[in-house]
């Protein structure tokens, strides 16, 4: 792994859920020393939010199930806009079942992570997005 590559990356993630919002503000500052962490509480009025960020995310992550917007509403948002046709996007939800791994592949997304996530193996698993492959992590 190379912390240098992963901690100058610009990263957004968007998660109306508390806990998971404060484990994934932990994991990319503390663990992976990323300097540019921008997270949403919610979908609410995201793409305005997404353009007020000084630099487009290189990595965005998406819960699926929010309100009022869900992770697929969200990347459609994103891949029509060409300002965000270099980012990343990446699922997270706890619902990791093989019609919906299908289904999160064919809407577009780079790859999934399940949740819970596991602190040992983000900071890879983000590396090898980066690098451009698709990663398709499920969890048991």
């Amino acid at each position: 792994m190379n912390p240098e590559f992963t901690r100058t990356k610009t990263y957004l993630y968007c998660e109306d859920d508390l806990l998971s919002r404060q484990a994934m503000d932990l994991i990319l500052k503390r663990v992976m020393r990323a300097d540019n962490v921008h997270i949403f509480e919610d979908s609410t009025d995201f793409m305005s939010r997404l353009v007020a960020l000084p630099t487009p995310p290189d990595v965005v992550l998406l819960d699926i199930h929010m309100k009022p917007y869900t992770g697929f509403d969200l990347l459609r948002m994103l891949r029509s806009d060409p300002r965000y046709q270099r980012s990343r996007v990446v699922a997270l939800t706890a619902s990791v079942m093989n019609e919906e791994v299908k289904t999160l592949m064919e809407s577009g997304f780079d790859g999934v992570i399940g949740k819970p996530i596991s602190v040992a193996t983000f900071p890879r698993i983000i590396e090898r997005v980066l690098a451009g492959e698709s990663v398709w992590h499920i969890t048991y």
